[in-house]
């Protein structure tokens, strides 16, 4: 049907699943740092606009924290179920990989992250604070070992392959591949990034309504401080990271540039739009700029950038997919920079939260880290095609041994109620966040005790709407 093969849709369930997922462990990674920082300044100064923030985003990363693991969950099986020949092939590596997260960054985040919800006015001060970091850094170790397991399958080294098996000689190796350093400093960034655009875009939404507190200025003006200092370092990061993809997946930047040929000895121009054409060898509708190519991909203005015809045909990736999620991320980049010096303009001239087109932007960039990281992951993924395993293993001799019929089946029921489950998680969090902080909203209305709102029973109940489990006062010491 249409030409997909049951190998196409077990790539298409995985991607889609993986869509949804990478979307709430971003959110979560940020807003687990942002919680600590909001926490951390209210213990210090004593401001209780930074411990209203704390109160009201804790909520939204309850159930945020909630949708993550749930759909992680998935995941994990999809590699018995629909990647049983990967999982034989490289299991060796990726299985201790994952299980090193859920020893640590798992442990750590399940451990502390009761205390951090539901003990406000239970323990201590530093206590509670220290709960907070952990599960930060509980999130970021998640982050170390989720990227090192996809790194190794980009770069994979430390390892030799007996009786079709790959062992792992050297852990340290299989860590720290070559990718590894790059891929995660970049995803951990992007992680922030996206957070501080979603925390600055509710700020705006409420601005533009006419809710100005001291609450929603402090969220705009946090948001728009992580901007103007984490978006550009961003773009130095993934110059880095495009230099070290340069040398172990050259296809895949050929692909991403859409450079099919290189012509005698002339340096590589850099098309910034036009459409790749997989079967026509060439790029068509090419808007090119001499030399930017070789400028931006090898620093330099004569060396060439390898191009796709140089590599086997069924060895390319898909350009025409990887060209376009590339240029929407950066584009989008570019986009998160302007938007930090445009607010930095306004901060001067004091009309940061008064600017009704500034707050229109950062209300419509709201989505745009999280769109950016998805773009990102698609060009990572699609130009490491057709290797599940970079130069080891195809992705077509990775998948299980599945009918048309079956794949068709499972990739309906999880559209289907991926979309209902967590369609109606995102709505309730955006119900959460067009609520916005209530200003003093943790003052005591009861002892608490068995069945109160102070020791609620399920894991949601840490967002409940009234904010009554939210005792400020936190008169005890450790």
């Amino acid at each position: 049907m249409f030409g997909l093969e049951a190998l196409d849709l077990a790539r298409m369930q995985f991607a889609f699943t993986i869509s949804f997922h990478i979307l709430f462990p971003a959110i979560t990674i940020g807003l687990a740092s942002y919680l600590a920082v909001l926490e951390g300044l209210w213990l210090k100064t004593h401001n209780d606009t930074y411990r209203d923030l704390y109160h009201f985003w804790s909520k939204i990363f309850a159930v945020n924290f909630g949708m993550g693991v749930v759909s992680g969950l998935v995941m994990a099986y999809q590699f018995g179920t629909n990647w049983s020949r990967f999982s034989d092939f490289a299991g060796s590596v990726t299985g201790p990989l994952l299980t090193y997260e859920v020893l640590t960054a798992f442990f750590l985040e399940a451990g502390f992250l009761g205390v951090m919800l539901f003990g406000w006015n239970k323990v201590g001060r530093k206590l509670h604070f220290f709960a907070t970091v952990m599960v930060a850094i509980g999130t970021l170790i998640s982050t170390f070992w989720i990227l090192a397991s996809n790194s190794w399958m980009q770069t994979p080294q430390g390892f030799e392959i007996v009786n079709g098996q790959v062992i792992p000689t050297d852990w340290l190796a299989v860590i720290f591949n070559p990718s590894f350093p790059y891929r995660l400093m970049h995803m951990a960034t992007a992680a922030f990034v996206a957070t501080a655009f979603f925390v600055g875009s509710s700020a705006a939404w409420h601005l533009l309504r006419g809710k100005d507190n001291p609450a929603i200025r402090t969220m705009l003006s946090m948001a728009m401080w992580m901007a103007l200092i984490v978006a550009p370092i961003q773009a130095v990061i993934g110059d880095f990271h495009g230099l070290n993809t340069l040398k172990h997946q050259p296809a895949k930047i050929a692909a991403i540039e859409g450079h099919w040929e290189n012509i005698g000895d002339e340096p590589t121009p850099l098309i910034l739009f036009g459409w790749p054409d997989m079967k026509a060898e060439k790029t068509k509708f090419a808007v090119e700029i001499p030399y930017l190519g070789s400028l931006i991909l090898t620093h330099s203005l004569d060396k060439q950038v390898p191009a796709l015809k140089e590599f086997p045909p069924e060895d390319r990736p898909n350009s025409t997919i990887v060209f376009w999620s590339f240029r929407i991320m950066v584009g989008l980049g570019f986009l998160m920079i302007f938007t930090g010096l445009w607010s930095l303009w306004l901060r001067k001239s004091d009309k940061l939260y008064t600017s009704r087109p500034f707050l229109y932007l950062a209300l419509w960039m709201g989505p745009s880290g999280l769109i950016a990281i998805l773009a990102g992951w698609f060009t990572t993924e699609i130009g490491r095609q057709p290797w599940v395993v970079y130069g080891l293993m195809r992705t077509a001799d990775a998948s299980s041994n599945h009918s048309f019929l079956q794949m068709s089946i499972t990739l309906i029921l999880f559209v289907v109620v991926y979309f209902a489950l967590f369609g109606a998680g995102l709505g309730y969090m955006m119900r959460l966040v067009r609520k916005g902080p209530k200003i003093d909203e943790g003052k005591e209305t009861n002892d608490g005790g068995p069945g109160q709102k102070r020791t609620p029973a399920r894991p949601l109940s840490a967002a409940d709407d009234d904010g009554a489990d939210s005792d400020h006062s936190l008169t005890k010491e450790i």
